[in-house]
């Protein structure tokens, strides 16, 4: 991962990048489509369960938010590969999504896994309370400030390609990070070969 070819290296880099920006524009939308019609209305701090998936839903739209920046500053990075100021940048962005994705990633496993363990109780609580527990695949009519239909289905099936999606980040989040590293010639990817190619060519990088 550290190796950094000076002729194909920049393309993949900007791939890298506009994979980033692709993948966080559809995490942020989901996450976006599943807070403004569902969690909104479950997001009240005395309900334990709904202040999780809030958080976790916002954890997710921050992560799709940093991924197109991310994807942004890899692509400048490929046209300017030997300038400091966007070196420093790809290491910084492309460390914290790695970290903030991770946490998406693992926040809305959780989330998924509590959903389907109580039915999607948890998607309820804004509703009326009846004698009956309620459950996201109860057919009993309640009345909610929102539409129950198909609730359950509709956040899993937002949920878990955004949990696919947060993985994927990471992987390329630290796919550029690496980059970073071998730009800089720094540990463990000291065996920089661009600079290399560029003493050997008389060139002097910008520090």
């Amino acid at each position: 991962m550290c190796t950094f070819d000076k002729d194909k290296g920049p393309r993949r880099l900007m791939r890298k990048g506009l994979a980033l920006i692709i993948i966080g524009h559809i995490n942020f939308i989901f996450g976006a489509i599943v807070h403004g019609s569902i969690l909104r209305h479950i997001s009240k701090p005395s309900q334990q369960i709904s202040t999780e998936y809030t958080v976790t839903n916002i954890i997710s739209v921050t992560s799709g938010l940093l991924s197109i920046a991310t994807g942004i500053i890899a692509i400048v990075v490929s046209r300017n590969l030997n300038v400091l100021k966007v070196q420093i940048g790809l290491l910084t962005a492309s460390i914290l999504n790695a970290l903030l994705s991770a946490a998406c990633c693992v926040g809305l496993l959780f989330a998924i896994g509590v959903t389907i363990a109580h039915d999607g109780k948890g998607l309820m609580v804004g509703c009326s309370d009846t004698q009956v527990p309620i459950n996201a695949r109860s057919p009993i009519g309640v009345r909610c400030p929102f539409d129950t239909t198909r609730i359950y289905d509709t956040t899993l099936a937002l949920w878990i390609p955004c949990a696919v999606f947060s993985a994927v980040e990471v992987g390329l989040s630290v796919w550029c990070f690496m980059v970073g590293l071998a730009l800089r010639g720094l540990p463990p990817c000291k065996n920089n070969y661009i600079k290399e190619q560029d003493l050997l060519d008389g060139s002097k990088p910008v520090w």
